[in-house]
């Protein structure tokens, strides 16, 4: 409004603001999910679509009675089977850790590639726990936080631990189609889970070349890492070349970090496809029977879910194309995986 008092803007690059989800961040100052000069070539795909900001997490404790956000992003909402507020657009929780609720969602005119939204007016200045998730499909140019002038500014409540987990996969890792940010599987556990979540889901690009392994096993304090590929891998060939060398790479880097391997959901098409079905578990099973030697071999730390139920009885109806999923898979799929990390991190 015309006559309310103006909002002061802060960088949220520097504490009390707390950045989660860039593993490089502190080196490279930027909003990206790989680093500016990785260590090994990564291909054109990965590299374009490491500057989309899935998973990314702002987080401070703050009285202010408003909250906005100046963006600027890389280009314009163009996706066909996501919406704008999920492709392009920030959402609020506010809450502590583990009791953390949804709020809000930033809009704006999705024709533009810079803009101003409010995300909260409320009553009173009680001091609140914030997180604000980035776009899922887009990258973040620029990004400022508007609050009150007399605001305090604190950061956040810790983590349980300083381990990270790492979350290695797909366009359904990346968030594809989630309606609003908060709502991809690694967000959600991150509500769950209080433990910084690292997403290097890549669309069509997480292929399992051992140069992407080599580069992640580099991110530190890492606590556990999961591969969720398969649905990039090429098929059972390509698979049985990335994935045995995948795991031995994270393994050669880091002797006692659980790696979990998870395979992919079902998706609509084998209702008519006879062969679908058996791809998939052809993959599956491969997937299942190489974490079953490597344990057989002494390796205790290496796990595997079957992704067959992740969407539950009614897969087909948990999708928006008969392959990625709205908001009631994602949230299906972090039911069943939720466990899953929980047995593992407290085995350690």
């Amino acid at each position: 409004m015309a006559d309310e008092p103006a909002l002061v803007w802060h960088s949220p690059k520097a504490p009390p603001f707390h950045l989660a989800g860039f593993a490089w961040f502190e080196r490279d100052r930027v909003y990206r999910r790989m680093p500016v000069h990785p260590p090994y070539p990564l291909s054109d795909g990965v590299e374009a679509l490491a500057n989309n900001t899935a998973g990314g997490q702002l987080r401070f404790q703050t009285d202010s009675t408003r909250l906005a956000l100046r963006v600027t992003l890389a280009g314009p909402a163009d996706m066909d089977h996501m919406p704008a507020s999920g492709q392009c657009a920030f959402d609020c929780y506010l809450g502590a850790p583990l009791n953390q609720r949804y709020l809000s969602t930033g809009r704006y005119d999705h024709h533009q590639t810079s803009y101003e939204t409010r995300l909260y007016e409320l009553a009173g200045h009680a001091s609140r726990c914030v997180t604000l998730n980035f776009p899922l499909y887009m990258g973040v140019d620029d990004l400022l936080v508007g609050l009150d002038e007399a605001a305090d500014v604190l950061a956040p409540p810790p983590y349980d631990s300083d381990g990270r987990i790492i979350v290695y996969g797909t366009s359904i890792t990346q968030g594809g189609c989630a309606a609003r940010a908060g709502m991809c599987f690694t967000n959600i556990l991150s509500r769950r889970i209080n433990r910084e979540f690292i997403n290097l889901g890549f669309s069509g690009s997480g292929r399992g070349e051992p140069e992407v392994a080599r580069t992640i096993a580099t991110i530190e304090r890492p606590a556990l890492f999961v591969l969720d590929y398969e649905g990039n891998s090429g098929g059972i060939e390509p698979l049985r070349k990335t994935f045995p060398e995948f795991i031995r790479i994270l393994r050669d880097a880091h002797p006692d970090t659980p790696i979990l391997a998870i395979s992919r959901t079902r998706f609509a098409n084998e209702h008519v496809d006879p062969n679908a079905q058996g791809e998939r578990l052809e993959r599956r099973d491969f997937q299942r029977k190489t974490i079953d030697d490597l344990r057989a071999s002494g390796d205790a730390n290496v796990h595997f879910l079957d992704g067959s139920d992740l969407l539950g009885d009614r897969f087909d109806e948990c999708t928006v194309d008969g392959v990625h999923p709205t908001d009631l898979g994602f949230m299906r799929m972090a039911d069943a995986i939720e466990p899953v990390i929980r047995r593992i991190l407290g085995a350690q």
